[in-house]
């Protein structure tokens, strides 16, 4: 099976938020939002490794364009999440790692800080899980959480995934990193 040959928009819509792949132009405001929450992402280097990097304009419309030829080329579908009355960039998320064949799809999020704890992320999700389900045909959506990330994991359960499985990996750096092995499955 082709991903290329199959025909989806780049953007759907939850009740207050419109769900859409990155453009070129995006840059500025993922970078204002990246700066605002970049104290909360740094909290997790195993799940978040871009943002031990030093952000900047360019790095965040870099993603952008980058995102916006991985979406088209199926390679990865990136989403960035604005909120549909003011515009305000709530925060990221995407149905990475993809298997075509099998239809399973990892979900990962994060959440500018002005807009976390209000629901924004877990809608998000729910939209995003659907979105693989009725519209990409997904058999699994799987979603991977520091297990000492209590927020991610609520978003996890509240969107109605499963906690499988705890595990634990070695890092490159020697490191053991813990995480929560969440699915939802046709």
């Amino acid at each position: 099976m082709d991903p290329l040959n199959l025909q989806f928009p780049d953007h759907f819509e939850s009740p207050r938020l419109l769900i859409r792949c990155p453009q070129p132009g995006d840059g500025q405001v993922l970078y204002e939002a990246v700066c605002e929450t970049l104290t909360q992402l740094r909290e997790w280097p195993a799940s978040l490794p871009w943002a031990v990097f030093e952000p900047s304009v360019q790095a965040s419309e870099n993603f952008c364009q980058q995102g916006h030829e991985a979406f088209a080329t199926r390679r990865d579908l990136p989403l960035l999440l604005f909120h549909k009355a003011t515009g305000t960039l709530v925060g990221a998320s995407g149905l990475h790692r993809m298997d075509w064949a099998e239809r399973r799809f990892e979900v990962g999020y994060w959440c500018r800080l002005s807009c976390q704890g209000q629901g924004y992320i877990t809608e998000a999700v729910q939209a995003i899980a659907g979105f693989a389900e009725n519209t990409l045909g997904a058999k699994r959506v799987e979603c991977f959480s520091d297990e000492r990330n209590a927020s991610s994991r609520r978003v996890a359960e509240k969107a109605g995934f499963v906690l499988e499985a705890i595990q634990t990996r070695t890092l490159s750096s020697g490191a053991g990193h813990t995480y929560c092995v969440y699915a939802l499955e046709r």
